[in-house]
């Protein structure tokens, strides 16, 4: 239990401290005076004041803030130092550098993973390596650790021959026996149909182990940079599908991200880090949405004005803010309902697959 609020209070602070660290030095740099920068929010437990500057430690250490001179429309007193006295081109600069700090995080963390872990590559072996929560695997009991030996009565002496007998079973019921410190056993648990694949595969929301190969230090780099584009284009993706084919998106809210940390940190060093990584990246690519409130709703704002040179007015700021508000709020709704859902629907599951295995 310790070690899961550790873990979640490690990775948010990490995350969006660094996030508003990126604001604050781009702040620096266009010389804008910055008021506050503090890492956790709530009460103060440790502060200095440097120049114009009051530097803090705050008592909830889940990232941080920055408070610029002037940013509001209705603060402004003339001083040229204040955040809306500066050009489009500098606040554009500003909110940007939230979401590249969390992708230059993400790179560091991925690069690191690879280079001291090495290229991780799928076992060969039909040995479970990760579960999907709310999935028939998960529900019908198999673990990461178990292999999988036979589907349907056929023999699967490996991952691939594994997987092609289930991928045929599109929402069918299949028969899996596994073997387990030893001992065998076998399930009966129906296919879903695979997300990225247009339904024509089945899935039991099972993986593959991990093997790690030694790679260079460019090779490493360059495969650290590779992921953060991956997960963004596979977001992307997601999200497009989604949209075209009027499906629900599977958000994870705080409920499930904190769920998803505190099962990889009893997992291991490496798997904590690059889930850090990946953390990282969602943050980075959700503060880029051109939603209001949001780096990029501001960046919208600021690029609107440069094109359009019109100052923004309080009366437009006061409607944007309202309208993101909304919008925020109800993503924080969908996602948080669909994490309750996720858990009490896994668990409904579980107890039919336990009361239909008694019951045989």
């Amino acid at each position: 239990m310790i070690i899961s609020i550790l873990a979640v209070l490690f990775t948010f602070g990490l995350v969006i401290f660094l996030h508003e660290l990126g604001h604050f030095a781009v702040c620096r740099l266009t010389g804008i005076r910055v008021e506050a920068f503090s890492f956790g929010f709530g009460k103060e437990l440790w502060g200095r004041t440097s120049g114009p500057t009051r530097y803090s430690i705050r008592l909830i250490p889940l990232g941080g803030y920055v408070k610029p001179a002037g940013e509001s429309l209705d603060e402004l007193s003339g001083d040229p130092a204040e955040y809306f006295a500066k050009p489009w081109y500098a606040r554009f600069a500003v909110v940007l550098a939230g979401p590249v700090m969390n992708y230059l995080l993400a790179f560091v963390l991925f690069s690191g993973v690879i280079l001291l872990m090495g290229e991780p590559r799928p076992s060969s072996a039909p040995v479970i390596g990760d579960l999907t929560q709310g999935y028939p695997a998960e529900i019908a009991g198999l673990k990461a650790g178990d292999r999988i030996v036979e589907v349907d009565g056929q023999p699967v002496p490996g991952w691939k021959e594994m997987s092609a007998a289930i991928y045929t079973k599109v929402e069918q019921e299949i028969s899996v026996t596994y073997e387990r410190a030893g001992e065998k056993a076998s399930v009966t648990l129906k296919t879903r149909k695979a997300a990225d694949a247009g339904g024509s595969r089945g899935v039991i929301g099972i993986a593959p182990g991990v093997e790690y190969a030694r790679v260079p230090l460019l090779k490493g780099l360059a495969m650290g940079a590779h992921q953060c584009w991956y997960w963004t284009a596979f977001t992307v993706k997601t999200l497009a599908s989604n949209i075209h084919k009027r499906e629900k998106p599977d958000l994870a809210g705080p409920i499930g991200i904190v769920n998803i940390v505190s099962k990889a940190a009893h997992t291991g060093v490496a798997d904590f880090f690059f889930l850090i990584g990946l953390i990282s990246v969602a943050v980075g690519f959700f503060n880029l949405l051109p939603i209001p409130l949001l780096d990029g709703g501001w960046m919208l704002l600021y690029l609107y004005e440069g094109i359009s040179r019109r100052k923004l007015t309080g009366d437009m700021m006061k409607y944007v803010n309202a309208a993101g508000m909304v919008m925020l709020l109800s993503i924080l709704l969908f996602a948080t309902y669909n994490d309750v859902m996720r858990i009490v629907t896994s668990r409904s599951a579980k107890k039919a697959a336990a009361a239909q295995s008694q019951a045989k």
